[in-house]
């Protein structure tokens, strides 16, 4: 399984940048994480866009959902030139009902229910959910194929069913979008120091670090992370490749 970081932004992204988003790839098959401000023009240094089979939402703020309407559009465009796709699934909760539904289009994409527990299978990989703490309805997810394991925490606070949703995964990209002098002031997000906590319970084997501010210094969350995880943990990088 290769991951692709195709944003690492919380918010909004810096110049010429896009909000957190990751690509998933496994036998061909490539499924993206989020969708938010900037995704898709990102993604095209990757992929085109006729190659995406599957997107996976994690919940509905403008930062995971910005650029969902211009993937539609893509698709659209593409029907009108006489280079009909099959729909896109789109899985998603239905918590949010209304925005739920605007994830079907046209026949172009199709909305696809999910919800905490479930255990799906999206192409090759076999993909499980659990609750995050959020001010919007939010699921984490993790990915598996051949036994190896990606999990993503989503925008989230400390939680403790994180430990075990994350137990023994492969790589746990962590949101961390708060220093440290700043833990407890903006619910439903985590630290450097409890993603670091988090993959060290978990006993995670790699930690990637993303949905960053857009301010101060990162590496501060890096050192942070790393004062309490001890092994391989790095701020994601757009485009790098990570082999799981």
């Amino acid at each position: 399984m290769k991951v692709i970081p195709i944003g690492i932004w919380g918010g909004y992204p810096k110049a010429n940048g896009a909000t957190s988003s990751f690509l998933l790839e496994h036998d061909g098959f490539h499924c993206l994480v989020d969708c938010g401000s900037g995704v898709l023009s990102s993604l095209q240094n990757y992929i085109q866009l006729e190659q995406l089979d599957a997107v996976v939402i994690s919940h509905y703020h403008a930062d995971h959902i910005a650029d969902i309407g211009s993937l539609q559009y893509s698709r659209l465009i593409n029907y009108y030139l006489g280079k009909p796709q099959p729909s896109l699934p789109i899985y998603a909760h239905t918590v949010d009902k209304e925005n739920f539904e605007k994830l079907s289009y046209k026949e172009q994409t199709v909305g696809m229910a999910i919800q905490e527990k479930d255990i799906i299978q999206i192409g090759p990989f076999q993909v499980t959910f659990c609750e995050t703490i959020h001010p919007a309805y939010c699921l984490a997810m993790r990915f598996t194929v051949n036994g190896r394991s990606v999990t993503l925490t989503a925008d989230t606070e400390w939680r403790d069913e994180l430990v075990l949703f994350a137990k023994d995964t492969d790589l746990l990209i962590s949101k961390a979008n708060l220093y440290e002098e700043h833990l407890g002031k903006a619910p439903g997000h985590m630290t450097g120091s409890e993603a670091g906590k988090l993959a060290k319970l978990a006993g995670a084997k790699q930690l990637l670090l993303t949905h960053l501010p857009l301010h101060g210094d990162l590496k501060m969350i890096l050192d942070a992370a790393t004062n309490v995880y001890t092994s391989p943990a790095e701020l994601a990088v757009v485009g790098k490749v990570y082999e799981v």
